[in-house]
């Protein structure tokens, strides 16, 4: 029956979109309810689907780092959002970044244009009950309230929540050229990053203002758990003044064309699209208040002068303790139809989401075809995100990135550098062998 055929994803974020994709390519008729534009998150703007609201970044293309990994497993799974990001990629040296704006448009045109997915732009206030069809939880990060409050009653746990930072971005036009250059870190040619270059002096006036400015208060009832990977800058700065040179204002790697020097410190800024009208200001999520943004940041050499198209913001992050709560699968262990997709599941960044996203809607529409869920063999990329997910000591679980940290340990003694390589060779074989096995 077509009624067994139906599945309902609750939240049009990358995930969302990723996993409405896999089960409609896969006969499987899709719900996708999105509450935007009738309600917004602190951090949406736009109506589109698929909105990017931190960075433009899918970080690295290589195969040899574990996000270039994923992504490559990804790919080979007819990943929607990372063929459409290819589609829209802007440069940004060995990373795969997009033009923001035309990534959700893209997305947002094909979720509209399937026939089997319909799309309605409703809040949902509440965990649907069981109806016999399975439902995708894939409303994200910033899980509205009354939702985050009923999937909180749901696990019987309290909600865990984390904050992250959203880093500015400049008008291109208002950037000083005779003092900013292209490069890339350690290519020998141009690049496609602007940096802008600190003496030693420069760099203590910025640190001593930064950590003189101004922040945004949390509210009574929140508790700053920042995630390590994405701090903001403000709070790297208070561990230690050198704590922002060896990492977001690292030069090494970033001389000078002109003089073959390296700086003390240096900013760097990446394309938001391929025109270059705008750059993102390269690891300075910030928690600051507006004002302060643009006395503060207006301190580093080049952006004297900088047009703020967007300040810097900071945001609620919820997830749940997947390890007591999920399956492999990524279903409830208390109740079966109900999945769980994105970074609400524990997982951090883009891809990650994305990759969450993809084995829910496989699995979604597997359920309604009432065939068994698949999980994904564990030297992979993939299966290694589900198993942080899954089976991570519950008392320590944290949201994490893909890295080689999570995958099996290695069996016999392999030289650091072929280490990559090695991985990626035993991933991309294993899921051929799983794809070709389980028909994904």
């Amino acid at each position: 029956m077509e009624h067994n055929r139906t599945l309902t994803i609750i939240g049009g974020g990358l995930a969302g979109c990723e996993a409405a994709w896999q089960a409609a390519q896969r006969g499987c008729k899709v719900h996708l309810i999105d509450m935007k534009p009738k309600k917004f998150s602190p951090a949406h703007q736009s109506e589109k689907l698929a909105e990017l609201v931190c960075s433009n970044s899918l970080r690295s293309n290589d195969q040899t780092s574990a996000v270039g990994l994923l992504k490559e497993e990804m790919h080979r799974c007819n990943s929607l959002l990372i063929r459409i990001a290819l589609e829209t990629e802007v440069p940004a040296g060995k990373a795969l970044a997009v033009d923001r704006e035309k990534f959700a448009g893209r997305i947002t045109e094909i979720m509209e244009a399937h026939p089997l997915i319909e799309i309605k732009r409703e809040e949902v206030k509440e965990i649907p009950p069981p109806t016999g069809l399975p439902i995708i939880l894939a409303t994200g990060p910033l899980t509205s309230d009354s939702l985050a409050e009923s999937l909180a009653k749901f696990t019987g746990k309290t909600r865990l929540a984390f904050y992250d930072a959203i880093a500015p971005i400049v008008d291109a036009d208002s950037l000083n050229m005779n003092i900013i250059y292209c490069k890339s870190r350690y290519d020998d040619g141009p690049g496609d990053y602007l940096n802008c270059p600190m003496d030693k002096d420069a760099y203590l006036n910025f640190i001593n203002e930064l950590g003189k400015a101004e922040c945004m208060p949390l509210k009574d009832f929140e508790d700053a758990k920042y995630f390590e990977g994405c701090l903001p800058v403000e709070v790297i700065r208070s561990r230690g003044d050198d704590t922002l040179r060896f990492g977001p204002m690292k030069p090494v790697g970033l001389a000078d064309p002109k003089t073959g020097e390296e700086a003390y410190a240096v900013v760097q800024l990446r394309k938001e699209n391929r025109e270059g009208s705008t750059y993102n200001m390269v690891g300075f999520q910030t928690k600051l208040t507006y004002s302060e943004q643009e006395r503060v940041f207006r301190l580093i050499p080049g952006m004297e002068r900088a047009e703020f198209v967007r300040l810097g913001s900071i945001h609620r992050n919820t997830f749940v303790l997947s390890p007591e709560l999920l399956r492999p699968t990524l279903q409830f262990k208390k109740r079966p139809d109900l999945l769980l997709a994105g970074q609400l599941s524990g997982v951090e960044g883009y891809v990650e989401s994305g990759a969450m996203g993809l084995l829910a809607g496989i699995n979604g529409a597997r359920l309604a075809k009432d065939l068994a869920p698949v999980v994904p063999p564990r030297e992979t990329a993939l299966g290694s995100l589900v198993y942080h997910l899954t089976e991570s000591p519950s008392a320590r679980f944290q949201p994490s990135n893909i890295n080689f940290g999570l995958f099996p340990p290695w069996e016999k003694k392999i030289r650091k550098k072929l280490r990559g390589q090695e991985r990626a060779e035993r991933a991309l074989a294993a899921l051929e062998k799983w794809r070709l096995a389980e028909q994904i």
